[in-house]
């Protein structure tokens, strides 16, 4: 029975089979190397005795070839022949043998071959072997592991896409519910007075601006999650961008008692990137941080040019993000409070998105939280290759 594990390297175990047939070989070697030694000695010697010049020559090279040469090639013990054939003989048997040999362990690897291709894919071929076939049993078992790589990747790549499914299907199933209830009652004319059918298509409005804000998310992640997505690079000034975008928010961080600053070393920092793309990644950042910053005074971000690269820090002041949340924050559709995911209509889809963008770029983002601040650090090449 064998056992669906990586297995310690061991030697191929001949059966008693396989050592009957090679004993058998040898014998059946031996005898045919017999038969064939004595046909040429038989040949040698008839060609000798017929022919005296040859003799001559051989009688008179004895003393560096073969002393007392006959015409029997039999009688002298000193002949060179004799061991001279056995050498040959050994070597040939050897020879037959080991490749008789090689064709049984090649038997076993592709034993072992097809029980890993019968589905054991945790198994892999143990032999500890030599040569040529050493390398043929590594590559073996290098390309099961990188098909196992494979199969367990594509069925990441399927559970993810049932989850994304499920998470879309979850998050507009909600709204639409609402919908189309607020719009069942307007259908019925199941209102009171003209106050009712505002507030009921009001917030069938309200539901269906959320369907469209996922639906639009759900677009973008899929868009710019494919390795093909096109990056329009132009060279632009990151202390520009990121003033504007403060700009941009102003007013609405003013609503909510939260100032916006700006802080930049040196205060120009040309780079090269998608404007528009990275405009999404602090506008998402920010409007988390306007939404979640739960308490929060100021928000700023940070523009800083370290070596061949510009690190930017987005962080407020607000609650700060349980620890082991952190990791998570990044996942598509992960919230950190369901209660507050719903109050503020949130997708789940911004960070993921702001990763995927900043990936693209060839850079990495990623968040810390402490009581004082809570921190989104990009950091982004200067020049994209």
């Amino acid at each position: 029975m064998r056992n669906n594990s990586v297995e310690k390297k061991r030697r191929i175990t001949l059966t008693s089979k396989e050592i009957s047939e090679l004993f058998a070989e040898a014998i059946i070697t031996i005898i045919l190397l017999i038969i064939v030694n004595i046909a040429i000695l038989v040949i040698l010697s008839s060609i000798v005795r017929e022919n005296s010049a040859l003799s001559e020559v051989i009688f008179a090279s004895r003393t560096s070839f073969v002393e007392n040469f006959n015409s029997t090639l039999f009688s002298s013990g000193k002949n060179i022949l004799v061991p001279l054939f056995l050498v040959m003989d050994v070597a040939f048997l050897y020879w037959r043998l080991i490749r008789r040999y090689r064709q049984m362990q090649l038997r076993h690897i592709i034993s072992e071959l097809h029980y890993i291709a019968e589905g054991n894919y945790d198994h892999r071929i143990p032999f500890e072997l030599r040569g040529d076939l050493n390398r043929v049993v590594s590559s073996i078992n290098g390309l099961v592991d990188s098909t196992v790589t494979a199969i367990e990747e594509e069925r990441r790549i399927e559970k993810s896409k049932d989850e994304l499914i499920t998470n879309v299907s979850h998050d507009i199933r909600t709204p639409l519910t609402s919908i189309i209830g607020y719009l069942g009652l307007i259908e019925d004319r199941q209102y009171r007075s003209e106050e009712d059918l505002l507030k009921y298509t009001h917030t069938a409005y309200v539901k269906a601006k959320q369907m469209k804000s996922l639906v639009d998310d759900l677009f973008e992640y899929t868009k710019v999650r494919q390795p093909s997505v096109p990056i329009h690079s132009i060279t632009f000034d990151m202390v520009q961008l990121v003033e504007q975008l403060a700009a941009d928010f102003e007013l609405e961080s003013s609503k909510k008692g939260i100032e916006v600053l700006t802080v930049a070393h040196p205060a120009q920092i040309m780079m090269e990137g998608d404007t528009e793309k990275l405009v999404r990644v602090f506008n998402n950042l920010l409007t988390n941080a306007l939404k979640y910053g739960k308490g929060a005074t100021k928000i700023i971000i940070e523009a800083e040019k370290v070596g061949t690269e510009v690190v930017v820090t987005v962080k407020n002041n607000g609650k700060m993000i349980p620890k082991k949340a952190l990791d998570s924050l990044f996942d598509r559709f992960y919230r950190v409070e369901e209660s507050r995911s719903q109050e503020t209509g949130g997708t789940g889809l911004g960070l993921a998105i702001a990763q995927s963008i900043v990936a693209l770029h060839g850079g990495y983002i990623y968040a810390k939280s402490a009581p004082e601040w809570t921190s989104f650090i990009i950091h982004l090449p200067l020049n994209r290759n």
